[in-house]
């Protein structure tokens, strides 16, 4: 299977979660808005979610699926099974402590992600409530992530990408639930939410152990050992950790910063739900195929193949990134107005929403960068260089998101989320290319500037209808209105982009085709 249709794929199925994700936020914030309620759940969500992304993701992505790779590659599948068993049976150990102290310690532990809300004890107990309801999705997921692990270096990318579809349909049917016994925007609704999200935890571990047994590689809770093995999985995971994980860290330092500022967690949140879906669609996917990829083809010194892929890459990701970006750009207010503007979301908003998507847009390059550069260390069992840039652009996150914040105030932070973005990828792209690890073939070359000139084009094109459709997002204007002039606002720019890309030269039709083929 080629590495574009295998990008595709995971790309597809995350589109299908992502649309639901669209339909679970618009629901959300019919429901709840932009209120106290909503910015508590909003905090109370991202801290599982960024230990799944620290110790389970972002550690199995840099240490654990390199190691099974090759393992496989090298050594057959018993012995990559074996392997997978003892460091199953470690993770589950660590991830029940780890989530039951969390949940005890989660008064003091809830102010390091919002210590803004120290004020306010109405927030600080919600969220410490709300947050120890969510917090087994972490046990859950961690273990969903390494069974994730295994079946992508299988090639076997469809159920860990269909996966999240389950987080999204269990929170639709929270809403619901809500909507049922009228809960409204309240506490209540809250811990609605919050259970829903430990069910999903549930239901996405439950689906992949089936998918793992059918291949031949169930995995079942053991007494931990720590065999060499393991250890060897520990030692490259601590560097990893960070560095897997950078995107979701400067993601907690902008909402812990935001809790001081009025509705800035729910407006930096809504924000962030337009932008991951460009990134979960093509740089994530990019990073689930890329890394397996490449390993295999370093452990068989496949120099040659392994920069090919890595170029093709680059490309891929941009050819659908980059007009990603300009798109959320352009019309990133109209995109809100129609999405989220009902219920308690309303119209000032909307307006307050409008340029934090701008700000992270222009960051959605860079972010897809990284997921292509990443691998590229990880293959080769170097996690202390990305971890040392990580830290880097931590740094650069906090010092430029008080700076930018007292000036432009929850937008201020999105910026510097930006700003570290691209401070990550141009660390990582200069120390591979200074390793002869990677550089840009001719043919990357010549399509990146063609790619870059369409996605401009197709900006102009978008800007010029936006204006004469603006009747269609104001204050007041019926959703249906609203849905259509998206639709032709999206149509016009995927037209003017592909004729741009044809003429141009960027991507031909064909090429694509060919590329899904093989």
């Amino acid at each position: 299977m080629s590495l574009i249709k295998s990008v595709a794929k995971v790309g597809g199925y995350t589109t299908i979660s992502r649309i639901l994700g669209f339909v679970r936020d618009q629901m959300v914030a019919y429901t709840l808005g932009t209120g106290l309620v909503a910015e508590v759940f909003f905090i109370a969500q991202r801290l599982p979610n960024l230990f799944r992304t620290l110790f389970a993701e972002g550690a199995f992505n840099s240490a654990f699926v390199p190691m099974f790779a090759k393992r496989v590659e090298g050594e057959g599948l018993t012995a990559a099974r074996n392997f997978a068993q003892e460091v199953f049976s470690a993770l589950f150990a660590w991830m029940l402590v780890f989530t039951a102290a969390a949940m005890i310690f989660m008064p003091w532990l809830i102010f390091i992600i919002a210590w803004g809300f120290k004020g306010s004890p109405e927030k600080v107990d919600l969220a410490v409530n709300l947050t120890r309801v969510c917090f087994p999705y972490l046990l859950f997921m961690s273990l969903t992530a390494l069974q994730g692990g295994v079946l992508n270096s299988l090639n076997k990318f469809t159920a860990a990408a269909a996966a999240p579809i389950l987080l999204n349909i269990v929170m639709i049917a929270s809403n619901i639930v809500a909507w049922y016994f009228g809960t409204g925007n309240t506490a209540t609704t809250g811990y609605i939410f919050a259970a829903g999200v430990t069910l999903s935890g549930v239901a996405q571990f439950a689906l992949l152990a089936i998918v793992c047994r059918k291949n031949s590689m169930a995995f079942w809770p053991s007494w931990p050992k720590l065999t060499p093995d393991v250890r060897r999985v520990i030692k490259v995971s601590g560097p990893g950790i960070l560095s897997g994980g950078i995107m979701q860290v400067n993601l907690l330092i902008a909402s812990n910063i935001a809790t001081s500022l009025p509705h800035g967690v729910a407006f930096l949140y809504y924000a962030e739900r337009l932008y991951q879906l460009p990134l979960g669609i093509i740089g994530v996917a990019i990073g689930v195929v890329l890394l397996p990829t490449l390993s295999r083809k370093l452990r068989a010194a496949d120099y040659v193949g392994a920069l090919d892929s890595q170029n093709r890459s680059i490309e891929f990701s941009w050819f659908l990134t980059l007009p990603a970006t300009a798109a959320l750009m352009t019309i990133g207010g109209p995109i809100l107005h129609t999405v989220f503007e009902h219920g308690a979301f309303t119209y000032a908003d909307t307006l307050q929403v409008t340029p934090t998507v701008i700000a992270f847009a222009a960051g959605l390059p860079a972010f897809a960068l990284t997921k292509v550069f990443q691998p590229g260390f990880y293959a080769r069992e170097d996690t202390k260089t990305p971890m040392r840039f990580a830290i880097n652009s931590v740094i650069v996150n906090i010092v430029a998101s008080f700076v930018l914040a007292h000036y432009f105030a929850h937008v201020g932070i999105a910026m510097a989320t930006t700003l570290a973005a691209w401070t990550n990828a141009a660390q990582l792209y200069f120390r591979l290319h200074s390793l002869n690890h990677f550089a840009f073939d001719d043919r990357s070359k010549r399509r990146l500037p063609l790619i870059i000139l369409s996605t401009l084009i197709m900006a102009v094109v978008l800007l010029a209808f936006s204006w004469l459709l603006k009747d269609n997002f104001a204050e007041g204007t019926h959703f249906i209105h609203a849905v259509w002039g998206l639709a032709v606002l999206i149509a016009t720019g995927i037209g003017s982009y592909f004729a741009a890309a044809q003429i141009s030269g960027a991507f031909r039709i064909s090429e694509l085709k060919a590329a899904l083929k093989r």
